[in-house]
């Protein structure tokens, strides 16, 4: 090989100086491309990966870099509590970074790696950049096998890393450390591409993180990767305009691309222009204000009417940057027969969802062409007056829904509308899984892209804590409320302690209502009679959870974990302890009480849950009658 300059390193410490020197690049904005590492250590990277993290900290503060700032070779490191919580933090950084800027996930050997399966499944499907580092087993192999290791008779090499293999958009396993001069690289390449990020694995055994190789210096000069806003093809273009000028009854539906490519002006400006009322998803929701004349609401199983209606009866239906799921097209049921697609996706696998004209393309760019395209195009003034009246109605709906009284213990609807009150266009909501998630697409009226902070593709239990963590370190300035339920809470509370060592404020707003909600009435309407769905001792007498509450004091353990708490008695100390958390410069636990069945939003759409086809309980029978009935309306897209 050729004469080149090199400087000695472990294969620890190059990865180490290598994340730091790589940049992204969007709209001549260049960023650094990692913020930080979060990391827990064990023997498979105390002394690989976390030295090299140490040995970067270590210099730079030799070099009179002042504690605080970053050195050139450096990567901030957090001590996270658990490794699937600190995937999601990275997880909720990246989505606030609009997923120019990212974290490294870094796990010792076996079940710390392995904890991270979850969150690699979760940025995978939520097309969220996130590189992960699990520590592996030894490449020599001589020590086999090594504490945590799984041996498999078929053969050496295969690790429980491999598990990362389905769930990640690129994997590699770094045998030898020159192996990493041609995979990282490519593991940057697909972070930085927004068609293909997701969860980027390197596994780097253990032996390797500690070994040393000379590098090459060119390795580790500044490498900028530059996101692109791919333009739609004329003649693609051509086909959408076509399909949308023949419309009568149009949607679009705007996706969580829409929020990513930051198209929420040309959105904007195309609704303007063309009277096409907008409906969004769970993470498209505030591309466009609630309160703009063509926004029409949430769309789907937990939409609202009069986005759901206006599916009914819409002929061309346009997608921006959504992936079409069961939860938006309410099992495929909320468009009707003679609904077709324009699709415009920067990903071609889901512009071609349901037979669509596909337009492969950044979402802002074919805004802005669409709307040029189609000058002189509006709707007609009877479908205009039509989505004004479902407009109107749905807000009163919303309103009546955040201001029903209902005792003794406050409805949840009631609660999410003293936190809309509170939370400002600059501020953050995160929420994930459970009832709330449904609530909040029908009730919660988004001012901007980036206030609402959704994670639905997964519906992952335990994200909203670590993800707050996440996103307050991408948005310093704003803040940052995490809604989760107490079923939620006591799944990964963890992470309270480490938003409390990094002095980290985020407010967190937990409702107790002792059990799962949303599933607890999936369970009654499918005929399970809420089996296994409320927080309750085992009753000696019937055998099942239906005694007493559980004693669990989740304000107790949320005040030992470091945290302030609040516990406000009803809806207007709800308000006050709000703005006291608001005021507040730690993190703050506010729990409030809520009634575990409800009342909820109304429901004007059907979500697919398969019922038992033969039951001796005459619920269940009801209820397969019900699913029999409601899965004819189901159909192709073709």
């Amino acid at each position: 090989m050729s004469t080149q300059e090199t400087v000695r390193l472990t294969t620890g410490q190059a990865l180490v100086r290598f994340l730091a020197h790589q940049w992204t690049e969007r709209d001549g904005v260049r960023e650094q491309m990692f913020a930080g590492c979060f990391g827990i250590f064990g023997h498979g990277n105390v002394a690989g990966l976390g030295q090299g993290l140490l040995q970067a900290y270590t210099e730079a503060r030799e070099a009179g870099v002042p504690a605080g700032e970053r050195g050139p070779d450096e990567l901030p490191y957090y001590l996270a509590r658990n490794e699937q919580g600190m995937v999601h933090a990275a997880v909720g950084y990246a989505r606030a970074a609009n997923r120019t800027r990212m974290m490294a996930c870094a796990a010792s050997i076996g079940p710390g790696s392995t904890n991270m399966l979850t969150g690699a499944a979760l940025a995978t499907i939520d097309h969220v950049p996130v590189l992960l580092l699990p520590s592996d087993v030894f490449a020599n192999r001589v020590p086999d096998p090594v504490l945590q290791q799984l041996e498999l008779p078929t053969g050496p090499d295969i690790t429980v890393n491999d598990a990362f293999r389905p769930l990640s958009r690129y994997f590699d396993r770094i045998w030898r450390p020159e192996q990493l001069l041609a995979s990282a690289p490519q593991a940057m390449r697909v972070l930085a591409d927004p068609a293909e990020t997701g969860a980027v694995t390197l596994a780097l055994p253990q032996d390797v993180q500690a070994e040393a190789f000379d590098w090459p210096v060119e390795f580790f000069r500044d490498r900028v990767w530059h996101i692109g806003r791919p333009v739609p093809q004329p003649d693609a273009l051509a086909r959408a305009v076509e399909a949308i000028r023949r419309a009568r009854r149009p949607l679009l539906v705007a996706g969580g691309g829409a929020i990513y490519s930051g198209a929420s002006e040309a959105l904007t400006a195309f609704a303007d222009a063309t009277g096409i009322p907008v409906a969004d998803t769970q993470a498209g929701k505030g591309a466009i204000r609630w309160d703009h004349p063509a926004a029409v609401g949430g769309l789907g199983a937990t939409g609202a009417g009069s986005a759901n209606a206006l599916a009914a009866q819409a002929d061309v239906v346009i997608g921006v940057g959504t992936r079409w799921t069961d939860f938006t097209t309410a099992s495929r049921t909320v468009f009707g027969p003679d609904a077709t697609f324009v699709n415009i996706n920067v990903a071609g696998f889901d512009a071609a969802k349901h037979g669509a004209e596909m337009v492969v393309a950044d979402a802002r760019e074919a805004l802005t062409a669409l709307t040029a395209a189609l000058a002189g195009y509006a709707v007609e003034q009877g479908y205009a007056a039509e989505v004004t009246r479902l407009r109107e109605e749905a807000q009163r709906t919303v309103d009546a829904c955040y201001g029903v009284e209902h005792g003794p213990l406050p409805a949840q609807t009631a609660v999410l509308g003293v936190l809309n009150e509170a939370v400002t266009a600059d501020d953050v909501l995160i929420n994930a899984a459970g009832s709330a998630p449904g609530d909040l697409q029908q009730l919660f009226r988004a001012s901007a892209p980036g206030q609402y902070h959704l994670e639905y593709g997964y519906s992952c239990m335990g994200y909203e804590i670590p993800a707050a963590m996440g996103v307050k370190l991408a948005r310093p300035d704003a803040e940052v409320y995490a809604l989760v339920g107490d079923g939620g809470y006591q799944m990964a509370p963890q992470e309270l302690a480490t938003l409390v060592s990094e002095g980290i404020k985020v407010i967190v707003v937990l409702v107790q209502n002792h059990g799962f909600a949303s599933i607890g009435s999936l369970s009654e309407s499918h005929g399970s009679e809420r089996f296994g769905t409320a927080y309750r001792t085992r009753n000696p007498e019937t055998g099942l959870l239906d005694g007493g509450p559980d004693p669990v004091d989740l304000a107790a353990n949320a005040a030992s974990l470091g945290a302030d708490v609040l516990t406000p008695g009803g809806l207007d100390e709800l308000r006050s302890a709000l703005r006291k958390a608001r005021e507040n410069d730690r993190t703050t636990v506010v729990v409030v009480e809520t009634d575990l069945t409800g009342p909820n939003p109304p429901g004007t759409a059907w979500w697919d849950v398969p019922v038992s086809e033969v039951s001796t309980l005459p619920a269940t029978q009801r209820a397969r009658a019900d699913y029999e009935r409601d899965r004819t309306n189901q159909r192709y897209y073709l």
